[in-house]
């Protein structure tokens, strides 16, 4: 991983959620009216996040699970209430502190611990399990597969992750994006090859890509993958 790219970038995405986008993330989190494009967006972020979850057992006792850029946390409570252990980590420490003070009761058994930092951070320790939901979709493609090979060393089960997969219309999106003032974009979405993807994933030692499924709504275009060990 080039590290330099990875920090910038984690910086950029840090800066953006804390300063720019931390009201609209508050709308999406919760049971709020949303504009005409929001609502779309949370429609698809809501199919996707019922698409990773069905990547995982229903049963989940037992299980320490990363949620990797976990937001409010809402992937957070699904998973511990199917009795799973769950630390979710967000660079954004205004959503991290939003998602703490409005988190529902947890029912199923498990438990949920949010806190703001690296995904990356050795310390977070080692888990059966690692989701992340739109987690890497800002970093370049190679900085994407280091940081999903590094995850991978302290999973000992099972990843399930999105990346932006490259079409005319991402890619188009992206350009147009780059035309507004710096100040006014969100950080940059890098549409990959799902094939790059599967190619790259697939020659880690131990681990193959195992489940994809695209969600395609008006306004959201994001993919799912799993990857398994052994």
């Amino acid at each position: 991983m080039d590290g330099s790219s990875y920090t910038r970038s984690r910086s950029e995405i840090q800066t953006y959620f804390d300063r720019t986008a931390i009201d609209a993330w508050k709308r999406f989190a919760s049971d709020k009216p949303l504009s005409f494009v929001r609502a779309k967006v949370r429609a698809g972020r809501d199919e996707m996040r019922a698409t990773m979850l069905s990547y995982l057992p229903d049963d989940l006792s037992g299980w320490r699970i990363l949620d990797a850029g976990c937001g409010s946390g809402a992937m957070s409570v699904e998973l511990a209430n199917r009795g799973a252990d769950v630390l979710g980590i967000d660079l954004s420490p205004e959503i991290v502190r939003f998602g703490t003070e409005n988190m529902p009761a947890i029912t199923g058994g498990g438990t949920v611990e949010l806190t703001s930092g690296d995904m990356l951070d050795p310390v977070l320790g080692n888990f059966h399990a690692v989701v992340g939901m739109d987690s890497v979709i800002h970093y370049g493609n190679d900085d994407a597969v280091a940081a999903l090979s590094a995850l991978a060393e302290r999973t000992s089960r099972r990843i399930v992750f999105t990346f932006a997969p490259r079409t005319p219309l991402l890619v188009t999106m992206r350009a147009v994006g780059k035309t507004f003032p710096r100040k006014d974009r969100a950080p940059f979405i890098v549409p990959v090859s799902p094939r790059f993807m599967t190619s790259r994933l697939n020659a880690l030692d131990g681990w193959s890509v195992g489940r994809t499924h695209r969600v395609k709504r008006p306004f959201y275009i994001s993919q799912a993958m799993e990857l398994t060990r052994g």
